[in-house]
């Protein structure tokens, strides 16, 4: 067969093949619905509309929701070819670099504070939002010369930054935002036909611009040295992409919310076919981007036949997370630099010793004990609480001894118990922005706890049994893809990115299958320890404490032989694999502990492990002591703050310590250059 006759089966195959598969799928997703209407009926509604409701609800209900379904696949495929091109990563998209964070949170804060800004569906608001997120991420990963691992990452935390403030908003605004939640998490549901002829002509209009922009699209891969010397203006014409990319990405944002992975895997199934020029790249991306939606909004309704509405989102998440995976696999050995690459490990400044150190973390902890037990919705009351304690005010003594106190307690021993875990794995994995949040392993904790709660509808008791299996599944996950991408810290730091993405698209499914109110499903994803006490304390938090870290304690040195490097421990007569599996092991009975007590929060298995190396060097024998006290403090000063700040009202701990480790994370990628 002859290359010319080859390009044309494949040329017929990709866009005559998926239009047709387009149609079929529009076809099939027209006929789903809540009421079954004959295939004759759903003809005749579409070539002879007559004035009856099964015609009413295809014309007016249905197609929209179908079309909107095509333009917004389309729109976002498409907003993922420029950004790889601009970018020149291949992992990039609107969800990836955050610009679906940004323009959520845009609009949200749009819908609380400034609601006369919401004119045509928010788009401006979303725009502005999109732009704003992707000059951040573009600026902290190193602009031009930013690699796909460090905008990739710089994207994740930005995503958590803004994923956090707007949970703020939406638990305190729960009235204002009551109708934002599921188009938070992306849905293509259509009353009219107004979001379509709202979005149809910009999108039309963005894509024919992109198209005549192709060819300097074009240049664009070969380098900007050698699009200059082609005479093309390099930076005006990512400046005009870019602005393109965020439009289309804003216009789908503001009707049918942020759906992800869509323009992560429409142009790389292009790509994978062949096609490099972006004239053929754009078109085609658009149709297989319209196919990817409607084939989820598809299987999201034959996933839940009581089409009680799963998001569009999370399926594109379990179809995207995966994808994602095998691109990062794929691509490792010559897109992420060696073998014995690292990002971003915490420098020493200052080597204090543990005499000094250790005790100061004490009385910082007892200070903070004192403050906790005395804050409460009328702020910081020694006297009282003093007065309470060793007086004859037994009302104030109840609340101190059994809520506030038990309170404390958990926040601080879960905090120990997250950032011994983060130590663990970023040793481990020797990737330090290893975090269970990060990899994946809360992630897989909260999914097997929610499916203990709502699918199994198990007492509260089995909850950490859930927790526990759920993360250790994730932890197989994760420990088979370290052994496949050899340990490297950047590709792992990038896998957790789809392990995360995945855990949290079935949570976001059994939230909205469980029916949990807006406010109380976000408290409970992100982490709070409000309401917590003796009970938690006892089941969850003590037990780890007890039995697991001074089996840590004993293994600990092992670390160090790890951190060597494979062929030096394993010439020292360590076995690798196995250590490496034990210690893993250990960190993911912590995380599952502490998910169980307090939900999924994220970050201080980060931070804390990263500041004790500030402190005290990086041996792990002084490295955990320092990190413990450092986690529990952390996570103490969030749970005062979360009742105090805003009280009588709470804002979870989880999103508190986000708040706070994101921008910190940001700034230490910066400082490492």
């Amino acid at each position: 067969m002859s290359l010319k006759i080859r390009n044309m089966i494949i040329a017929v195959l990709t866009f005559g093949g998926g239009t047709a598969l387009l149609c079929l799928f529009t076809f099939i997703h027209i006929n789903q619905g809540n009421v079954s209407i004959p295939v004759e009926s759903v003809l005749g509604a579409i070539f002879h509309p007559q004035d009856i409701l099964e015609h009413h609800t295809i014309r007016y209900l249905r197609l929209p929701r179908a079309l909107m379904g095509v333009i917004a696949g389309g729109a976002l495929a498409v907003a993922g070819v420029i950004l790889q091109t601009v970018t020149k990563n291949p992992l990039a998209s609107a969800s990836t670099l955050g610009i679906h964070s940004g323009t959520y949170f845009a609009v949200v804060f749009a819908t609380v504070l400034f609601p006369t800004a919401l004119i045509g569906n928010g788009i401006v608001v979303a725009f502005l939002g999109g732009i704003l997120t992707f000059v951040i991420v573009f600026i902290l990963s190193g602009g031009n010369n930013a690699s796909p691992v460090r905008m990739v990452l710089a994207g994740m935390i930005v995503t958590f930054l803004f994923s956090s403030l707007t949970s703020v908003l939406q638990i305190f605004y729960e009235n204002e935002t009551a109708g934002l939640f599921l188009w938070g998490a992306g849905t293509l549901i259509q009353n009219d036909w107004s979001g379509v002829q709202f979005s149809l002509p910009i999108v039309i209009i963005g894509v024919i611009f992109i198209t005549f922009l192709s060819f300097k699209l074009d240049t664009l891969t070969l380098g900007d040295d050698v699009a200059i010397a082609l005479g093309q203006s390099v930076n005006r014409i990512k400046f005009i992409s870019v602005i393109i990319a965020v439009l289309l990405t804003s216009v789908t944002v503001s009707v049918v919310g942020p759906i992800g992975f869509v323009g992560l895997v429409a142009p790389h199934l292009i790509k994978l076919i062949g096609y490099r020029k972006h004239f053929p790249l754009l078109i085609a991306s658009f149709i297989w981007g319209a196919n990817v939606l409607l084939l989820a909004d598809i299987l999201a309704r034959v996933i839940d036949p009581s089409f009680s509405e799963l998001p569009v989102g999370a399926i594109t998440a379990l179809i995207g997370a995966p994808w994602l995976i095998y691109l990062v696999l794929r691509m490792k050995k010559n897109k992420y630099g060696s073998e014995n690459s690292s990002i971003i490990a915490g420098r020493t400044t200052m080597r204090l010793p543990l005499k000094i150190v250790v005790p100061v973390l004490c009385v910082i902890i007892i200070c903070t004990l004192f403050i906790s037990l005395a804050s409460g919705n009328y702020g910081f009351e020694p006297i009282l609480t003093f007065q309470a304690l060793f007086g004859d005010n037994e009302f104030m003594k109840n609340v101190i001894l059994n809520l506030r106190l038990p309170r404390a307690l958990v926040a601080l021993l879960s905090g120990m118990i997250l950032a011994v875990s983060g130590l663990i794995f970023q040793g481990v994995l020797r990737n330090p922005l290893a975090d269970p949040s990060v990899i994946g392993i809360t992630s897989g904790a909260g999914v097997g706890a929610l499916l203990t709660m709502y699918v199994f509808g198990i007492s509260a008791i089995w909850i950490p049994v859930g927790a526990m299996i759920g993360s250790f599944v994730f932890f197989l996950i994760v420990m088979i893809l370290a052994i496949r991408a050899s340990f490297q810290p950047a590709i792992l730091a990038l896998l957790g990115i789809g392990i995360s993405a995945f855990g949290s698209a079935v949570i976001q499914i059994l939230v909205v299958q469980a029916d949990m109110g807006v406010a109380s499903a976000l408290t409970w994803l992100s982490g709070t320890t409000y309401a917590r006490g003796w009970s938690e304390l006892v089941q969850y938090l003590i037990w780890p404490v007890l039995i697991l870290i001074p089996i840590l304690l004993m293994r600990i040195r092992k670390l160090d032989t790890l951190s060597l490097g494979d062929e030096t421990a394993t010439g020292l007569g360590l076995s690798v694999m196995t250590t490496r599996f034990q210690l893993a092991l250990l960190a993911t009975l912590l995380a599952a502990f502490s998910v169980a007590a307090v939900g999924a929060i994220g970050f201080v298995g980060l931070i804390a492990p990263h500041f004790a190396r500030l402190l005290v060097g990086p041996s792990n024998q002084r490295l955990l002591p320092v990190t413990m006290l450092i986690g529990g403090v952390l996570l103490m000063v969030a749970d005062v703050f979360s009742r105090t700040l805003l009280a009588p009202n709470e804002i979870p701990s989880g999103i508190l310590v986000a708040i706070i480790g994101a921008p910190y994370f940001l700034w230490l990628m910066k400082r490492s250059g």
